[in-house]
């Protein structure tokens, strides 16, 4: 079964994405931040992360450009309601550093869930 890692500073996001991908039978984990995310990447066989962009301690960018230099074939998803930049302008950042998908928030759970599916299934 496949692992996914869920990485967002807001509990409720965090709660309602793990509760949708466990009913959707996915293996998952969470961490509410960059730095947490990482120490539990090390440790993990995970296949895909979705994470959010603007995040305390280490934010998206960041977090995406390490977990790229532990497993260099991780599956990423990112997502962002925007912060000093547009929604977007992190997200084409996001993209330049590696994820493969890419939404600004609010994104649905049908769409994260089709972009989970197309990653496995690649």
């Amino acid at each position: 079964m496949a692992l996914l890692m869920i990485v967002d500073d807001d509990p409720m996001i965090r709660k309602m994405l793990v509760t949708a991908f466990k009913d959707k039978n996915y293996d998952v984990i969470d961490a509410p931040d960059g730095k947490t995310a990482l120490r539990i990447f090390r440790d993990e066989d995970v296949d895909v992360v979705i994470t959010d962009i603007i995040m305390p301690d280490m934010e998206g960018i960041e977090t995406i450009r390490e977990l790229r230099k532990i497993k260099p074939d991780v599956k990423i998803i990112a997502f962002s309601g925007g912060g000093t930049l547009a929604p977007d302008g992190y997200l084409k950042l996001a993209s330049s550093m590696g994820a493969q998908y890419t939404f600004q928030k609010p994104v649905s759970i049908k769409e994260l869930s089709k972009a989970v599916k197309d990653l496995l299934d690649s």
